[in-house]
């Protein structure tokens, strides 16, 4: 597979531009961020850094999956490889709406597979978009290969959550709408699943000279074990924002657009990201998945040490993940608020 480019997010970004919703940028209390301690020599007064929020949990189907699906069948379509057929996903989540609704929009039909045991209001959701919903066994597995084998049968374009160059290009023109309000920006702080976010993202951040913050769940760090492996690997998923960051391995993308200059690997715990989106709720009154709260997560930890990975030199310590992100004084950054598909009920 081609590495995804810088060029490939600007032809993203001329193809989305007027069909997706701009991001909005707030800037957040930095007071409530922890900072960098100081080099006890430097002298030079203090300088608070500057926090500010990308607030994408209101695109289109609530995430930014909207994103890279539009630019996925855009492409399709300049090329003249978009089927009669439609295209068809396996996916309940943000990616399986995202489809649903840039279907719609390209006048396709859509067909998304789910395991009988979805609830209905996804599957009510997915149907609100003009999606032919199929249910089919008990598990992602069993939808999945139903999905593989309806692509197959009909000649209907398979879409995937994130693993596709053109879904990450599409998601990394987010990063160049953030640049255009912010374009002294320092740092990029984006929660990762798949990857496909990331990918985009940290492939548009490191042409513009921004560092890329890659925040992901202590209980499912596909991401961080590929880094330390230097290679795609399973891991376990048990985590508490599992229905948007659960993924189980990373894409090939992903991996490379890490193993870039620029880029820092962070976890953070389960209570870590619930305090954040209570936070998020409390102090501004926004509902977000916790998927999307597990970014913000990484600034507000408690810092924990990592002995081991203080007794490897600096080039091999690169690629071990720290436990927390802390911005230096005076740097500037901004935080990707994802998603916001939900249940708000538990947030009071």
């Amino acid at each position: 597979m081609t590495p995804l480019s810088h060029g490939d997010v600007k032809a993203a970004a001329d193809r989305v531009r007027g069909h997706v919703r701009p991001v909005t940028v707030t800037e957040l209390d930095a007071a409530a961020v922890r900072t960098a301690r100081r080099d006890p020599l430097d002298d030079r007064p203090d300088e608070p850094c500057r926090v500010w929020l990308a607030l994408e949990f209101m695109q289109h189907t609530g995430s930014f999956k909207a994103r890279g699906t539009w630019n996925f069948l855009a492409a399709h379509r300049e090329e003249g490889t978009l089927p009669a057929a439609g295209v068809t996903i396996a996916s309940g989540g943000n990616a399986g709406l995202a489809c649903a609704w840039a279907a719609q929009q390209h006048d396709v039909p859509a067909v998304v597979f789910l395991p009988a045991t979805a609830p209905e209001v996804k599957v009510a959701r997915l149907r609100s978009y003009g999606a032919e919903v199929r249910l089919v066994g008990a598990e992602y597995a069993d939808a999945l290969a139903a999905c593989e084998a309806h692509a197959a049968e009909t000649g209907a374009l398979a879409s995937h959550a994130y693993d596709h160059p053109l879904i990450a290009a599409g998601a990394g023109t987010l990063l160049e709408e953030i640049l255009q309000q912010i374009p002294d920006l320092d740092t990029v702080v984006v929660a990762v699943g798949g990857g496909g976010l990331f990918a985009g993202v940290a492939t548009a951040a490191q042409h513009h000279g921004v560092r890329t913050v890659a925040v992901e769940p202590e209980n499912c760090q596909a991401l961080a074990a590929a880094r330390v492996a230097g290679h795609v690997v399973d891991v376990t998923v048990d985590l508490v924002a599992a229905d948007s960051l659960g993924a189980r391995r990373t894409s090939e993308t992903a991996l490379r657009a890490a193993l870039q200059d620029n880029v820092l690997s962070v976890l953070v715990p389960d209570d870590g990201i619930v305090r954040a989106r209570q936070a998020l709720w409390d102090h501004r009154r926004l509902a977000v998945e916790h998927g999307a709260a597990t970014a913000l997560a990484a600034l507000l930890a408690e810092d924990r040490c990592t002995p081991e990975a203080d007794m490897l030199p600096a080039s091999e310590r690169a690629v071990i993940p720290g436990t927390s992100y802390r911005p230096a004084p005076g740097e500037k950054v901004c935080v990707v608020l994802c998603g916001a598909n939900t249940d708000p009920s538990d947030l009071v």
